[in-house]
């Protein structure tokens, strides 16, 4: 990874490693707008008529439908971030250069075709599931065991001990999907589907499907930090009651 850095650094200057950055961000405002919005919504009003926490089963089904449906929303702006943060690697003259995520969007639609751009949708579909039951349904249950200790207050800390939970939930429950996401996205023809790109990745050995578990850790767990003791100030500054 380091090196990898040190390469990207020298060829193409430190803003090369923001490479994809639009297409991140469009990506967030698509994917997790819609997986968050689903998931507390519906978690709120299923709780309303409970007298406690949901139980872990019914969080884990409502984090995989509302990830289910996030993934597939953010699917054309995931492609795009793919494959911004994927040309460095590719030789001048094969490499895409895509202006911004919208510049993007719009030159595979019109080169490609609507279709292309969910291209992995049920790859991002299934990931999307993963990755939300590990963030949201790992983070409200770890949330609920540290209160229920008694030695921590619902606070910056306990906030902060739960997403780390959650962020390392995730990045161990998505990273085999995402190296299959990856390799779909940037294919070119050459897998038949997502079950022949898991074979010829198999063919590899296990360890092929946690390839570059490390970058994926360094980047989704402060991500889930971040992104849950933000919210959790949002929520109480804004008056917004979380149900714990």
């Amino acid at each position: 990874m380091t090196g990898m850095a040190l390469r990207v650094v020298r060829s193409d200057g430190v803003l090369a490693l923001y490479n994809g950055l639009s297409a991140s961000l469009c990506r967030q405002m698509t994917y997790s707008l819609t997986r968050f919005a689903i998931y507390e919504t519906v978690r709120d009003h299923v709780a309303k008529g409970s007298e406690g926490p949901l139980p872990f089963y019914k969080k884990v089904l409502l984090g995989s439908i509302s990830g289910c449906i996030g993934g597939f929303v953010g699917t054309p702006a995931d492609m795009v971030n793919v494959r911004m943060q994927n040309d460095m690697k590719l030789p001048p003259n094969q490499r895409r250069n895509y202006a911004h995520a919208v510049d993007g969007l719009y030159r595979v639609a019109r080169e490609e075709g609507l279709k292309k751009l969910f291209s992995g949708a049920s790859m991002a579909s299934s990931r999307g599931m993963l990755v939300t039951v590990g963030q949201l349904s790992c983070y409200d249950q770890a949330k609920q065991l540290v209160l229920s200790t008694g030695y921590l207050s619902d606070g910056v800390f306990t906030h902060f001990v739960a997403s780390f939970i959650a962020g390392g939930c995730a990045t161990i429950l998505c990273q085999p999907l995402d190296v299959l996401k990856t390799r779909l996205m940037n294919s070119k023809g050459e897998y038949q589907g997502v079950l022949h790109c898991a074979v010829e990745t198999a063919k590899l050995g296990p360890l092929a499907f946690y390839k570059g578990l490390l970058p994926a850790g360094i980047r989704l767990m402060p991500h889930t930090m971040l992104t849950f003791v933000f919210l959790e100030q949002l929520r109480k500054h804004f008056g917004i009651k979380m149900l714990s």
